[in-house]
């Protein structure tokens, strides 16, 4: 019975992948005169703003490119991928192969390259596409890229910083999490002693600078060594990136094969999802201070996709990965809320932001920060999780 629930769940999720969210991106967001894609998408799909955000542009060509790699060759999701690629091979770098942030519809810069994140999701994003295509120059793109990341990493935002040397400083979790995914991403790319440094990097900081012992929690700023700060930032909790950060590292620990780092970061995710839940209203917090002070951030109450979509993922992985039925039961759980409130039927795709008590707070499906990225790929890993359950 148990087994016959995985399978009926995982046909749920590859449906809602394909007849959902992939049919309605690869309809509404393909700007076939330009190139690349508009990610500013109203409920029904129109277009409301044409400017390009080069890490949406970036993880949408990594949705399409990854799909066609390890679910289907179906050569449309290549099509699209390209359309993507091609834009951005020639419009999304300044002359240092650093890359911007937007673009005009057209592709023509509108804010400098001020952070490597948008670095990050080229990188991934060139890898899948020159795996998928076989262009070299993509490939080139994707190692440049990375080893630009490597050589800025411990001054992300480089010249665009706004803190003053020396006063107060703090390094951001964002770093290691993300580069602990793009590393995994780029095995192919790199020599198994680049992979293997990397990844050790990534787990030793995040385990090691951000986790917090006393609490069993996740800080998004501490300092160089470790240390928790008191102000806003350094008691700043993020329970979707911690979430996410350690399905990201029981990724590592499947590839390793290492039991006691799965098992480890499940339960530092389950600690994050019990301390980020509101027991009040449903749902996962944004933002929360770690000594329960208040926050400056003024929507940290409200409930958005990406998290739950995150926590889906990561709980599943948990259970599949330990058995431990309290994993299974949070699924339902976060199941049940999000398809609840977050869904929307008539048009399809998710809404983003809800507030405190679940109500929809903007009818938009894509726009500055929200594009064709977390719920597929959330679906997309759903299925695949629940598949290995059925099988089991």
């Amino acid at each position: 019975m148990v087994n016959k629930k995985f399978a009926e769940l995982a046909v749920f999720y590859k449906e809602a992948l394909l007849n959902n969210v992939i049919y309605f991106w690869m309809k509404k967001s393909l700007d076939r005169e330009h190139g690349g894609y508009f990610t500013c998408l109203d409920r029904q799909g129109n277009v409301y703003d044409t400017d390009k955000f080069v890490w949406l542009q970036c993880r949408q060509v990594w949705m399409f490119s990854a799909l066609y790699n390890r679910l289907d060759k179906n050569s449309q999701w290549l099509d699209t991928a390209k359309l993507g690629a091609d834009f951005l091979a020639k419009k999304g770098m300044d002359k240092n192969g650093d890359w911007y942030f937007s673009l005009d519809r057209t592709g023509k810069p509108l804010i400098a390259p001020y952070n490597i994140f948008s670095d990050c999701f080229a990188a991934m994003a060139f890898s899948q596409y020159a795996l998928a295509s076989g262009d070299a120059k993509s490939k080139d793109i994707a190692v440049n890229t990375y080893q630009n990341i490597l050589k800025r990493k411990s001054n992300p935002k480089g010249k665009y910083t706004k803190a003053v040397e020396g006063t107060r400083p703090m390094i951001s979790m964002a770093v290691p999490m993300i580069l602990a995914n793009l590393s995994l991403e780029m095995e192919w790319l790199l020599t198994p002693k680049q992979l293997e440094e990397s990844l050790d990097l990534c787990v030793k900081e995040v385990l090691e600078l951000f986790y917090d012992k006393e609490s069993g929690l996740l800080l998004e700023n501490v300092s160089p060594d470790g240390r928790r700060i008191d102000c806003f930032e350094g008691r700043l909790i993020n329970p979707g990136h911690g979430i996410e950060a350690m399905w990201f590292l029981m990724d590592i620990g499947r590839r390793r094969n290492d039991a006691n780092l799965i098992k480890k970061c499940a339960e530092i995710m389950l600690k994050i999802l019990r301390y980020g839940w509101d027991e009040q209203y449903g749902g996962i917090f944004y933002f929360l201070d770690i000594d329960g002070r208040p926050q400056q951030q003024l929507e940290w109450d409200q409930k958005l996709w990406w998290v739950h979509l995150e926590t889906l993922v990561a709980l599943l992985m948990a259970y599949e990965s330990t058995g431990k039925d309290e994993y299974w039961q949070w699924f339902e759980k976060i199941h049940d809320y999000s398809w609840q409130h977050f869904a929307d039927k008539q048009y399809g795709e998710w809404f983003g932001y809800l507030n405190r008590h679940g109500e929809v707070l903007l009818q938009l499906k894509g726009g500055k920060w929200k594009g064709c990225f977390h719920a597929p790929r959330a679906f997309w890993r759903c299925f695949l999780e629940l598949e290995k359950l059925a099988a089991k």
